[in-house]
């Protein structure tokens, strides 16, 4: 199925191409090309669209920055594109960040456009090559400001818990970023406290925080609204069968430990009575 999946995106991609002014012809043709890609992900085919077509998909983005419709089309088109390693870095080639950063300043409370873009940020932080570390430290208050406006939001803020990790490891978060980043993904546990997901991101976002800093793990024992001993406690009793999310918390606590006054803080609340726990229901993991 693969060669004629390829066939019918170059085929669209062209028509595409030569009625780049049409607005219409552009939005049924981001669908066409979503329903076709939606198929291949089905059958766990990832199309790996060439430099050419991903190149056209981002003058697209640039001539229609303004409709939100087909920009929703568009950056959802480039987060199941970007799954593929190819593409995503063919989209580090023809310079996709910046314009992500800019759709998603000019519609923060689009939470389609916020979810697909925070899902390619993601897709090309955690790649090994070809990372523009400037470009990605610029992408740290924008997701910041995704997951402020759509707390809420279970699925967005998967997301950007996401992006905001690999933008963690990445080394793109200054000290200036720290506190506040922890005091927000605090936020998303208190917020979302039954997604298994948002919890496991948000876990995994704040291991990489304390590990980095200090002040992470100041502010994740101090906040103004709890401790996050607290919410993570809570988080492990919710999801007690979900092997994932027990993981992240475990290398959480990993990364807690290394600090005494965070230790100081876990010991009344028998934080070790729940490692043991954790360590008799889970003997192979």
């Amino acid at each position: 199925a693969l060669p004629y999946l390829q066939i019918f995106t170059e085929l669209i991609t062209s028509a595409m191409k030569t009625h780049v002014g049409s607005l219409k012809l552009q939005v049924d043709g981001c669908s066409l090309l979503l329903e076709i890609l939606s198929q291949a992900l089905e059958q766990d085919v990832v199309v790996a669209l060439d430099e050419n077509v991903t190149s056209f998909l981002l003058d697209t983005v640039r001539k229609h920055s303004e409709n939100e419709e087909l920009l929703s089309l568009l950056c959802m088109l480039l987060m199941m594109i970007s799954a593929s390693e190819v593409a995503a870095e063919n989209l580090k080639k023809v310079g996709v960040i910046p314009d992500l950063l800019s759709i998603l300043r000019n519609f923060l409370h689009n939470e389609k456009i916020c979810l697909s873009c925070c899902g390619v940020l993601w897709s090309l932080a955690v790649s090994e090559s070809n990372v523009d570390h400037a470009l990605l430290k610029s992408a740290v208050p924008v997701t910041s400001a995704v997951l402020q406006e759509h707390l809420q939001n279970g699925t967005v803020s998967e997301a950007a818990c996401s992006a905001l990790w690999a933008l963690s490891i990445q080394g793109c978060l200054t000290e200036n970023d720290y506190e506040t980043t922890t005091g927000l993904l605090l936020d998303v546990l208190r917020m979302n406290p039954e997604r298994p997901v948002v919890v496991k991101n948000a876990c995994l976002a704040l291991a990489s925080l304390l590990r980095l800093s200090e002040l992470s793990a100041l502010r994740f024992i101090t906040d103004s609204k709890g401790s996050g001993i607290n919410l993570i406690r809570d988080a492990y009793h919710l999801h007690l069968e979900d092997v994932e999310v027990v993981g992240s918390i475990c290398l959480l606590m990993k990364e807690m430990v290394q600090y005494d006054d965070v230790v100081l803080d876990m010991l009344p609340q028998k934080m070790e009575e729940l490692l043991s726990e954790i360590k008799s229901r889970f003997p192979s993991s």
